[in-house]
């Protein structure tokens, strides 16, 4: 098999991908440790037996839904290469849409920043990449999570970010003048959970009581107590959740609420401001 008849495969995975000409390509990548402009430059480079048998295999696994990224173990996120495995969420570009955002409210100031549910640590490193004067701290429950997490912060070479193990705020103290956070936000009875690349991602980091809400509002009743008074607390929820977080953050006391869309036209981020002399509602 060459690099030609490898990527007419692609006409096999179009039931089961969105995108099967970028898989093949990626696959193709992965396995040959080549860039995409190598595939169409040398269109009769030949695989060795052990490259075709692995595409193959590849190949099958892509045919049953699993996703590309669990397949080649890394995902592109912002101007990084991730690491990735089936312990945490696989990153998303509309995730950069919250990052985007971050990085508007707090321009580069020295500023001390807080990644709830850190996963393989997107956020957290995109942003400590952007900002070599923020100092982030990034926490996952989960231990693998947290260990992938340090082991893409370790390869990447960021020294201003550091990963903890922990529930929410167990591990942390002190102020932040920014809280942001992508945390489980699917409702547990949501048909979308049996579909695509859904189906191979941790329950666990995807669904949240109350509607997909239950996180949300934990994360933001704890973080008035580890906020700056005028800190941004940031937050990436389902499509149609701007509504419900920000009614959610006007019960809390938050100010200056406001959402964005995400690159599909969907408000997918919502952000708060609070205001430290403020007395916290009781919960």
């Amino acid at each position: 098999m060459n690099i030609s008849d490898a990527l007419a495969i692609t006409g096999q995975l179009k039931g089961s991908s969105d995108s099967p000409e970028l898989d093949v390509e990626l696959l193709l990548c992965h396995i040959l440790e080549k860039d995409r402009t190598f595939l169409f430059v040398h269109r009769d480079y030949q695989l060795a037996e052990d490259q075709q048998s692995q595409f193959e295999q590849l190949i099958q696994r892509r045919l049953q839904g699993e996703p590309i990224a669990h397949l080649t173990g890394s995902r592109g996120f912002w101007t990084l290469d991730l690491e990735v495995n089936p312990t945490t969420l696989i990153p998303r570009p509309d995730t950069e849409c919250l990052v985007e955002k971050a990085l508007e409210l707090i321009p580069h100031s020295v500023a001390r920043v807080l990644d709830l549910g850190t996963g393989t640590g997107a956020i957290a490193l995109a942003l400590a990449s952007e900002c070599p004067v923020w100092q982030l701290i990034a926490v996952d429950r989960v231990a693998e999570a947290a260990a992938l997490a340090e082991q893409n912060r370790q390869r990447i070479g960021l020294d201003n970010v550091a990963v903890l193990q922990g529930s929410w705020f167990e591990p942390v103290d002190g102020l932040f003048e920014m809280i942001v956070s992508n945390p489980p936000y699917i409702d547990p009875l949501d048909p979308h959970l049996e579909q695509g690349d859904l189906r191979f991602e941790p329950v666990s980091a995807l669904i949240a009581a109350d509607n997909g809400l239950a996180d949300i509002r934990q994360i933001a009743t704890q973080a008035r107590e580890f906020l700056v008074s005028g800190g941004k607390l940031l937050f990436e929820h389902g499509y149609d959740q701007a509504a419900a977080v920000q009614a959610l953050l006007s019960e809390l006391d938050y100010t200056d609420i406001e959402s964005a869309q995400d690159y599909g036209g969907n408000d997918r981020i919502t952000w708060a401001t609070w205001e430290k002399e403020k007395t916290p509602n009781a919960e």
